[in-house]
Order: structure tokens, then C-alpha cells, then sequence
């Protein structure tokens, strides 16, 4: 998948309306060898984690706790944290999140989880 970076300004409110469905990225952008990513959250995820690279979590709206194994880590709209590099992690949300993510091109959603029936390659946007 190919994904142009847009040449204006996007409005991730706006794009946030082009979907609904839970757990399945949006690619919206690329920067560098990253792509930009929005998705929508609710009930538990998978435990997991990512051996080869860290994962940035930015949520636009709702509250999301991410669940590492030794603490929670609590995120309200407006606040980011990077889930370092092989840490084992599960992503919770207990009513709707909206988060963006910045993840190097390829990083699969369950990482080395044994999950893949949760496993969705991430899709492109059909407006950007």
C-alpha cells in the first residue's frame, strides 16, 4: 500500500467521520518511512508488542489506558505516550478513543501476538 502525503492541511476531526469501525487503522500520511495512522478504539485489545521498533499514541478524544505489565499508563485528549521498543503492552478503552499513531511502514497491529484474527493491515483513507 501506498499512501501520498498530502500536499494541504488534513482535519483528522473531519477524517474521524469516515469510519467507525474498532481496531482497524487508517493510514492517513506518511513521514519519512513512517506512516501516520488514525484509528478508533473500544473494549480490550491483545497483549503484545512490537520486538524491532517503539509505537506513539496520541489521543484526540476519549480516555485510553494502556496496560503494560508492571503499571497502566492513563491518556486523556491531547496527551502522547511512545510504548517503548519491546515492551509487552495491551490498549484498553472502555467507551469509543480516537488516537493517531506514528509507526514505521510495515509494523503489524498485533505484533508478535499469536492473534491473527485481530491481525488488520492498516488501510489508507479514501479521502485525504
Amino acid at each position: 500500500m501506498s499512501t501520498p502525503t498530502p500536499s494541504g492541511p488534513l482535519n483528522l476531526i473531519h477524517l474521524l467521520t469516515k469510519f467507525s469501525d474498532h481496531w482497524s487503522q487508517r493510514t492517513i500520511g506518511t513521514l519519512n518511512d513512517y506512516e501516520i495512522k488514525l484509528a478508533k478504539l473500544l473494549g480490550e485489545f491483545v497483549w503484545h508488542s512490537h520486538p524491532d521498533t517503539d509505537e506513539m499514541f496520541l489521543v484526540l478524544s476519549g480516555t485510553l489506558n494502556i496496560q503494560l505489565r508492571d503499571r497502566n499508563v492513563m491518556l486523556n485528549p491531547g496527551e502522547v505516550f511512545v510504548v517503548p521498543k519491546g515492551a509487552e503492552h495491551c490498549p484498553k478503552a472502555d467507551k469509543e478513543v480516537a488516537v493517531m499513531l506514528l509507526e514505521p511502514k510495515g509494523v503489524v497491529n498485533t505484533g508478535n501476538s499469536e492473534r491473527g484474527d485481530l491481525t488488520i493491515a492498516p488501510r489508507a483513507m479514501d479521502e485525504v
